[in-house]
């Protein structure tokens, strides 16, 4: 299904998010390289190259499209100020450094437009996987190369939450935190599949109905899962607090509270 016809503010700034995340998408390629060689900030996390190049160009695209509009990202928010503007946008330019400083592909770049609270309009790019999530009034999955050809949105492929088999729930879980938590959770439920992965290619994996669920009981920050929260939406999934509320965003530091990423059914 190519989604083509009139489309909505919010199918067109998912769209434009994507073709930026592929232009990032392709500075962290050329750059990879360098990734075995990483800086640390003074929280500890690491910090390369193409962080910082990734982050200057999804910077100065939206500056040129979105000039309108307030930008958070992580390399530019010292978690002093939270944006009171209804809208804003979040950016976190390569979510998953440590898969990617370790060489594997489950890095991604992600981009969501916040309105009121709620993430309406995002886009997740695997550079190393070629593959290309939207999410605005429907989730969207597209395969692209980096390189200069950008995305073709003819060839994107709906995607949907799927309803859970009796037999049990398919969990999603983070490859690098995988907290005691976390752990307890699930072992609290019926979980027939275990899968580890990393970066918001999580959410991703309940969109397209690949798993039901995506647990996280330890810390992350706003601009970790809104992108990928807004392509659930899109599936027709949710992603609630342990109080059973919806996510929201424009937190005080941006900091999110323990989430479960549901699919099809909530609550199994």
């Amino acid at each position: 299904m190519s989604g083509a016809g009139v489309l909505g503010e919010t199918d067109r700034i998912a769209r434009l998010f994507g073709l930026i995340a592929v232009r990032a998408g392709e500075a962290i390629m050329r750059v990879r390289a360098t990734a075995s060689d990483p800086q640390y900030k003074s929280d500890g996390s690491p910090v390369t190259t193409a962080d910082l190049q990734a982050d200057e160009v999804i910077r100065s695209c939206l500056a040129r499209n979105l000039a309108d509009l307030p930008v958070i990202t992580e390399e530019t928010c010292d978690g002093t100020v939270t944006i009171r503007h209804p809208r804003f946008i979040l950016v976190d330019h390569l979510d998953g450094t440590k898969e990617y400083i370790r060489g594997t592909a489950e890095f991604t770049v992600n981009i969501a437009l916040i309105e009121d609270g709620s993430p309406v309009a995002g886009a997740v790019y695997a550079p190393a996987l070629s593959q290309l999530y939207l999410g605005g009034s429907n989730a969207y999955k597209l395969h692209v190369e980096p390189g200069p050809c950008g995305p073709s949105f003819s060839d994107m492929q709906t995607i949907e939450v799927q309803v859970p088999s009796p037999e049990g729930l398919r969990a999603v879980t983070s490859r690098s935190h995988l907290d005691e938590a976390t752990q307890a959770w699930i072992s609290q439920r019926r979980i027939r599949e275990l899968e580890p992965s990393g970066s918001s290619l999580k959410f991703c994996a309940v969109a397209e109905g690949a798993a039901d669920v995506y647990p996280r009981l330890a810390p992350t920050m706003e601009w970790d899962t809104a992108a990928g929260h807004a392509v659930l939406l899109a599936a027709g999934g949710r992603v609630l607090g342990l109080d059973g509320d919806d996510v929201r965003y424009g937190k005080p530091a941006y900091r999110n509270g323990h989430f479960v990423a549901w699919g099809g059914r909530i609550g199994e």
